[in-house]
């Protein structure tokens, strides 16, 4: 009797939960599970944009979309390359700065003996909470032919480029100013497209200040993550370390960051997500060029499926950045698991052979 009653308390209990995440459910599935699987079969279809993507006279074409990307050798993949190129060197470069950077603003910030704490943790992070778009128009004329970073430069004695209007690759730069022309072994081979001397170009001048604006304007943000990761910390941890006599190198090194490992995945997950995705600066700003030198795969999709009416390629480059970024988040993830988590899992598996050694022996001494 009181199983029953406990057993229909429990359904009631679970069936109240449903309904309270019911309407949550019905959102998430209208606005977010409804369009990737109608976007889904976008990528697979012929659908060229007007009426319904499920109507009759639009077909099934399987993979061409993502072959006319991936293999074909014409414009679209060449414009995938080059996006991906972008894109690659955009991401090697914001991710690192912006996490290294947040991480010594928080320090910085979590200092006690630091006056004015709130001030500082709002200035750092206004540019965070500022629109994208605005930031990208001020960033336009910070870096303009004449504007203030080139007067700067001007003092140096240092002849300022236009940045948004150089497609030259840095890395090319300095191999040029070293004699250093072009390596015919790197340019006579393709990969999508592009030859592998332009894919060891680095990113483009333009594409650097987009690089700095998006460490100017997401450090802020991590860094509050580094904050509450530090406070959570506490002072005993620093204080036993002094007391064993290390300095406050050593305590940065062998004590604060290992544990600041959970905070420092979020971040770099983050930092990657964002990265790869970033459209909103580019549409504002430069729409890919100077010769396509900022193009990345996220505005290539726009461009393909709204601009060039290519829905389905449009399509298929959404999902080609999507399994990219969960294949890096997976890496990543793997790269900085713990060996703590590791262990356990190699010490069950070994449990489970001897077990089944065990067994398997017993039987054939039957």
């Amino acid at each position: 009797m009181m199983a029953t009653k406990h057993s229909s308390r429990t359904t009631g209990q679970n069936l109240a939960g449903w309904l309270f995440l019911s309407p949550v459910i019905l959102i998430l599935g209208l606005f977010l599970f409804v369009p990737v699987l109608m976007a889904a079969w976008v990528s697979v279809s012929d659908w060229g944009g007007r009426g319904s993507p499920f109507s009759s006279n639009v077909s099934f074409v399987g993979a061409n979309n993502y072959a006319s990307i991936l293999t074909d050798g014409g414009l679209p993949t060449r414009d995938f390359g080059t996006a991906l190129r972008n894109n690659v060197y955009y991401v090697l470069l914001v991710v690192p700065l912006q996490t290294i950077v947040s991480l010594i603003l928080a320090v910085f910030v979590n200092q006690r003996i630091l006056k004015a704490k709130s001030f500082f943790r709002t200035a750092f992070y206004f540019p965070s909470v500022t629109s994208s778009v605005a930031i990208t128009v001020l960033w336009l004329f910070v870096f303009s032919y004449t504007g203030p970073v080139n007067k700067v430069l001007s003092w140096l004695g240092i002849h300022g480029p236009n940045w948004f209007q150089d497609p030259r690759g840095i890395v090319h730069l300095a191999l040029s100013g070293l004699g250093v022309n072009k390596v015919s072994a790197l340019a006579d081979h393709n990969l999508l497209g592009i030859s592998l001397w332009d894919w060891l170009s680095g990113p483009s001048v333009a594409m650097t200040a987009f690089i700095l604006m998006a460490v100017f304007t997401t450090s802020g943000t991590f860094m509050l993550l580094f904050i509450a990761a530090l406070q959570a910390i506490g002072n005993e941890t620093e204080e036993a370390g002094m007391m064993d006599g290390a300095g406050a190198l050593q305590r940065f090194r062998y004590i604060t960051v290992p544990m600041l490992k959970p905070t420092v995945f979020t971040v770099l997950t983050l930092g990657l997500i964002g990265c790869w995705q970033v459209f909103d600066q580019i549409y504002t700003g430069t729409q890919g060029g100077p010769a396509k030198t900022t193009l990345t795969p996220a505005y290539l999709s726009f461009n393909s499926a709204f601009n060039n009416q290519q829905w389905g390629q449009g399509a298929a480059i959404a999902f080609i950045l999507f399994f990219i970024i969960v294949a890096f988040t997976l890496l990543q993830r793997l790269m900085l698991r713990d060996k703590d988590e590791v262990r356990p899992r190699k010490r069950k598996a070994r449990r489970q052979q001897v077990a089944l050694a065990n067994a398997t022996s017993a039987k054939e001494g039957k």
